[in-house]
């Protein structure tokens, strides 16, 4: 989403605010929340939302580039830190990724029923994400704690498949966290055969 012409400092914090605003009541309450309680929750009139976005599915549009963008940022940052623990800083940010895709679905699903066509997230969003994730699994793989023959294209259907089955098992967090846990042990090395347990010990 972008501005005809550059917004005076006050119109680019009313802008801001609505964004942070619709992410935190989207979340809260699905995609379908009004819009109304958007401009509630951002402390603006519901005239200053459309003043921006006129509609609503240009606020879902700017508020699911919003989320991407800002991920990348972290994404970025989390490579930039170079945790010593390269095992849990690999699962953590897989973790994040598989929550952020899961919140990309809900918005993608209710710009559709919308009749509103969305392109793909763009190449230089897909390319830094990718290029994170390498850094990290090869990080992840030298400290072996991720099995050596994993590759980042095994990884993404990976991501999709966790993130849909996040969102099919919804609101139960200890549920959702037990059926990543049991995901994430799939790319961990597999046991030594001395170490494996036997069959019926």
């Amino acid at each position: 989403m972008t501005e005809s012409k550059p917004l005076r400092a006050d119109a680019r914090r009313n802008r801001a605010k609505v964004l942070e605003a619709a992410e935190t009541v989207f979340a809260a309450k699905g995609t379908g929340a009004p819009t109304e309680e958007v401009a509630r929750e951002a402390g603006v009139g519901v005239g200053t939302v459309f003043r921006h976005f006129p509609t609503k599915e240009a606020l879902l549009e700017a508020v699911l580039y919003a989320r991407l963008h800002r991920f990348v940022d972290e994404a970025e940052a989390v490579v930039a830190q170079d945790s010593p623990d390269a095992g849990a800083a690999f699962f953590t940010f897989l973790t994040s990724w598989i929550e952020m895709s899961s919140a990309k679905n809900a918005y993608f699903e209710a710009l559709s029923a919308a009749g509103v066509h969305v392109p793909k997230a763009g190449s230089d969003v897909a390319t830094h994400l990718l290029e994170a994730l390498g850094v990290l699994l090869r990080r992840a793989q030298d400290a072996d704690a991720v099995r050596a023959d994993l590759t980042v294209a095994e990884l993404i259907p990976v991501i999709i498949g966790t993130a849909k089955a996040a969102e099919h098992i919804g609101a139960d967090c200890a549920l959702r966290n037990r059926v990543v846990a049991i995901l994430f042990d799939g790319l961990r090395p597999a046991l030594s055969a001395a170490h494996a347990p036997r069959v019926g010990a």
